[in-house]
């Protein structure tokens, strides 16, 4: 029955993670064509200072629900007291953050983004935090009593009353400026936000499991006290806090170093714009698929490691490793070819393209690097992914302060480069210790790269000689997969189920 419910759970998140990509995209790609390049930078901007207050507000929260929630019903003890102290804790945090944002956004736009439009934006934004720490409370219980489908209801009806209420609010503010734009298109957020928390309250008021009131002495006892809130909210939301805060002051430093080097800092949110809310959302796209795999195999290395049986983690994390290198050097090899044809029929953005372009060939490391970070989140490794995170910050603030006032967005690139080439290093080396693997590189990632060019060639000239039109990008787009496919089938590369670990256990 365990097993059923799981496959089941794993489909539901599978497919709608999928389905709310797809609309994201193509909402991002609608709101990209109304507001252009410097209102997808600003948007970036506030964005980014508005995911700290985020992560004050929901981040803990939504860990301490999940295993509080499930330690009361282990306990036989009341669910309904359960979830009313979760949500009253969350609603508190929630109103905390909202009116420290309310209170620092005019100084937080003026000093931190350099941008007083911003200010606006960030007041419209601030009263999504409570209803987000409520809705992230119940979305942890529900994940306890082990039903996803009130979450992922709620995500799809969020998703599209976004992408409703942008649509009229353009309709009326996009002509005011890059500005109102902005504010547009993130009060779709609020919005949406407060209609998945009251989707989110009604199911938990229909859920017979979220009302029950326990059984025997253990329903009398508190469902759990402060100390055990404290001790799983403190550290969740001090490093979630402090990593945020990294990444807005170095969202903050991209376009104001940019401006230095262009001499227009329009031109400088432009490009910001251009990279961050255009070109790296579609390269990220494809890793839906990714992180449908990792969903479903996280939680196996967790209780393969938790069994202490390395042979079984060495397995899935082998398969992992496997299957996300023929899957990332695919993606890359597509990127460099097409990227420019995609951009452009998109966004109808050259710049974007050439972003694309030179990306591609870093995005399977930036995969890769996703996959392994939550790997080792499996194994119980999040201090250490921490760790790195915080140097790679560390080292990207100070690439963007030395080198983006002299060389431009081409420094940046070359930062972005050389930040998830490190930060793919230390996972992994980390990760095979941990495991006590030794490493593969020639099966994971060599060969798959090998395969990679030579499918890329394969696609390059069938594209020279079709021409770029629409049916030619398709016949070359299909050339590289069919001859990548082939030569992946014909040399074992794919991760067989019945291969067995030992051999990739360190002797």
């Amino acid at each position: 029955m365990q097993i059923r419910v799981y496959l089941k759970n794993a489909a539901i998140l599978t497919v709608s993670g999928l389905v709310l990509r797809v609309l994201g995209m193509a909402f991002r790609v609608f709101v990209a064509a109304s507001i252009g390049s410097e209102g997808m930078g600003l948007c970036q901007l506030i964005l980014s200072v508005y995911m700290v207050f985020v992560s004050l507000a929901s981040s803990g929260m939504n860990v301490a629900s999940t295993r509080l929630a499930a330690q009361s019903l282990a306990r036989g003890r009341s669910m309904a007291r359960t979830v009313r102290r979760l949500v009253l804790a969350a609603g508190a945090l929630g109103m905390a953050a909202m009116g420290l944002q309310l209170l620092l956004a005019e100084p937080l736009a003026r000093y931190l983004l350099h941008d007083v439009r911003g200010a606006v934006s960030l007041k419209i934004l601030a009263p999504s935090l409570p209803v987000m720490a409520v809705a992230g409370a119940l979305r942890g219980c529900f994940l306890a009593r082990r039903r996803v489908e009130p979450n992922a209801v709620a995500q799809l009806v969020e998703q599209l009353v976004r992408m409703g209420v942008v649509w009229l609010a353009l309709r009326r503010f996009s002509h005011w400026g890059a500005g109102y734009a902005c504010a547009a298109v993130l009060a779709g957020n609020t919005v949406s936000e407060a209609v998945s928390c009251l989707l989110m309250v009604l199911f938990a008021r229909r859920d017979p499991g979220l009302r029950s009131r326990g059984t025997g002495r253990e329903s009398e006892r508190p469902p759990f006290s402060g100390r055990e809130l404290a001790e799983i909210l403190l550290p969740v939301e001090g490093t979630r806090i402090l990593a945020s805060a990294l990444q807005a002051a170095e969202a903050s430093l991209i376009p104001l170093c940019l401006a230095l080097y262009l001499g227009d800092k329009s031109a400088a949110i432009s490009q910001y714009g251009a990279l961050k809310g255009m070109a790296l959302p579609l390269l990220f796209f494809p890793f839906s698929i990714l992180s449908a795999l990792s969903g479903l195999l996280m939680p196996e290395i967790a209780r393969a490691h938790a069994r202490r049986d390395r042979a079984a983690a060495a397995r899935l994390i082998d398969t992992t490793l496997r299957t996300a290198g023929v899957f990332s050097m695919l993606m890359g090899s597509c990127f460099v070819l097409f990227g420019r044809q995609a951009a452009q029929l998109l966004y109808g953005d050259a710049q974007v393209g050439a972003y694309l372009c030179l990306l591609g060939a870093v995005a399977p490391f930036m995969y890769l690097e996703s996959m392994v970070d939550g790997l080792l989140k499996g194994l119980g490794e999040q201090l250490a992914t921490f760790r790195y995170s915080l140097l790679d910050s560390a080292l990207r603030i100070l690439g963007i302060v030395l080198l983006l006032p002299r060389f431009g967005i081409t420094a940046f690139l070359c930062i972005m480069a050389v930040s998830n080439l490190l930060t793919f290093a230390l996972n992994t080396a980390r990760l095979l210790d941990r495991a006590g693997m030794e490493p593969r590189l020639f099966v994971w990632f060599g060969r798959p790269a090998a395969f990679a060019l030579a499918a890329g060639a394969g696609g390059w000239l069938v594209l020279r000689a079709a021409g770029q039109t629409l049916p030619g990008l398709l016949t070359a787009m299909g050339t590289v997969c069919l001859v990548y496919a082939v030569l992946t089938m014909l040399t074992g590369g794919l991760p067989m189920p019945h291969r067995s670990g030992r051999a990739l256990r360190r002797q």
